[in-house]
């Protein structure tokens, strides 16, 4: 949605994204209103509210740099907008925080971030900002955080000091992001090109790490069924490895198709260094961010040291998402999406279900093809076969990729260890 010179979010803006959920304005207002208790234009504000109060009480930004970054665009409509909002202004905001960063009592303070020392100081660093992640409890870290350590594509994600680092493609620039678990949050810190990249950093951040479900529903549902629920018992609040990027998590389902973890992150980082858009970073090991797909359609075939047959399922798959063929947005159809999918040569189920879970955040994908998947149903004495499983999944709908979450936590494998060794 577009910004005007008021601040506010212009009516083309709504119209064009009520356009592409396939609905009318006045449906998705109706929608948002029922939903969320306010329109689009009351949740814009909100979130450039929310934006400009975290510069403001975790950055020496100047105010005027602050309003831009969060997307007003004048100062005046800034600081109504603070004093309307916050019931104070930004100088005050600003005081009230410093107060509280030498409060002991309050040091725990979710709305507060905690700036980083030593190379991560913003002193050392242009366009540093830290801060907490709210996470509903309970929150399950060693199969979210070791899934994505044990699956980091080197070049572009990395495991350093505790942390499970990455780079970012933004709208206006780039950044590195660095999360480390807690029982009830992630902190996070970001590195920006650009601070008007904040809100839309933050918002990827919480995708990845599924910081927005609703764990209290899913352990609820899924203690109900006796063969699950000593698995919910143990590892209670399981979150799904996400994306950043539905398209990225699409590229690397295709590559992991029948090969083993540690190849899938060969491959990747093979990609990544061929066609990635190199940046700097002083506190780590990365090196690039992920390949666009309009950067992969140059990728010379001899860098894809896998099967001919791969080859044509990714350079298929790459084709599709620049031409449109296949659409995988946020806001995607999740059936459509899948029939787009098994269209293409070489794409199959099991591919096709990864990247309804993992990327479009569909909350009953079921992977049933996973080698994973089979072997822990295998264990808890369910059904290995394809269809028998499959047919005893339906008792976990509507929460079935958490359902597949579970059965990966039960196995001893890499991507439910952390903390882990630093992965290169």
């Amino acid at each position: 949605m577009r910004l005007i010179s008021d601040g506010t979010v212009d009516r083309e803006g709504v119209n064009g994204l009520a356009a592409r959920v396939g609905y009318t304005p006045r449906q998705l207002e109706r929608l948002l209103q029922a939903e969320a208790g306010a329109g689009p234009l009351a949740l814009a504000r909100a979130q450039r509210t929310q934006t400009a109060r975290v510069l403001i009480e975790t950055t020496d930004l100047p105010f005027s740099d602050v309003a831009f970054a969060a997307g007003f665009s004048s100062i005046r409509q800034f600081n109504e907008t603070i004093r309307e909002v916050c019931d104070t202004t930004p100088t005050e905001l600003r005081r009230k925080a410093a107060c509280r960063a030498h409060d002991p009592v309050r040091a725990h303070d979710p709305v507060r971030a905690h700036v980083p020392v030593g190379a991560h100081d913003p002193a050392e660093a242009t366009g540093v900002v830290s801060l907490r992640l709210p996470a509903r409890t309970p929150f399950a870290v060693e199969g979210l955080f070791g899934h994505l350590a044990a699956t980091a594509v080197p070049g572009c994600e990395e495991v350093r000091d505790g942390a499970f680092r990455r780079t970012l493609r933004l709208p206006v620039g780039s950044a590195i992001v660095s999360l480390t678990p807690a029982p009830d949050h992630v902190q996070c810190w970001l590195q920006l090109d650009d601070f008007r990249d904040l809100s839309t950093a933050i918002a990827r951040c919480r995708r990845l790490l599924d910081l927005d479900a609703d764990p209290e529903a899913v352990v609820e549902f899924l203690s109900a069924d006796p063969d699950l629920a000593p698995l919910v018992a143990k590892h209670p609040g399981q979150r799904i490895p996400r994306a950043v990027d539905e398209h990225e998590l699409a590229i690397r389902a295709v590559i992991g198709q029948q090969v083993s973890v540690k190849a899938a992150r060969t491959h990747g980082a093979r990609i990544v260094k061929a066609c990635g858009t190199p940046i700097a970073d002083p506190s780590g090991g990365l090196t690039h961010i992920f390949p666009s797909v309009e950067q992969l359609a140059d990728l010379d075939p001899a860098v894809l040291a896998f099967p001919k047959s791969r080859r044509r399922s990714l350079t298929g798959l790459v084709a599709a998402l620049i031409e449109g063929s296949v659409t995988l947005s946020p806001g995607c159809d999740w059936q459509r999406a899948r029939c787009q999918l098994l269209a293409l040569p070489g794409v199959g189920p099991w591919t096709t279900e990864v990247i309804a879970m993992r990327a479009l955040g569909d909350p009953d994908a079921f992977p049933v093809a996973d080698g994973g998947v089979r072997a822990a149903a295998k264990q808890l004495g369910l059904p290995a076969d394809v269809r028998a499983l499959t047919d005893h999944s339906m008792r976990w709908r509507p929460w079935r990729s958490y359902a597949t979450q579970h059965l990966w936590a039960s196995l001893d494998h890499p991507i439910n260890h952390w903390p882990v060794k630093e992965i290169a």
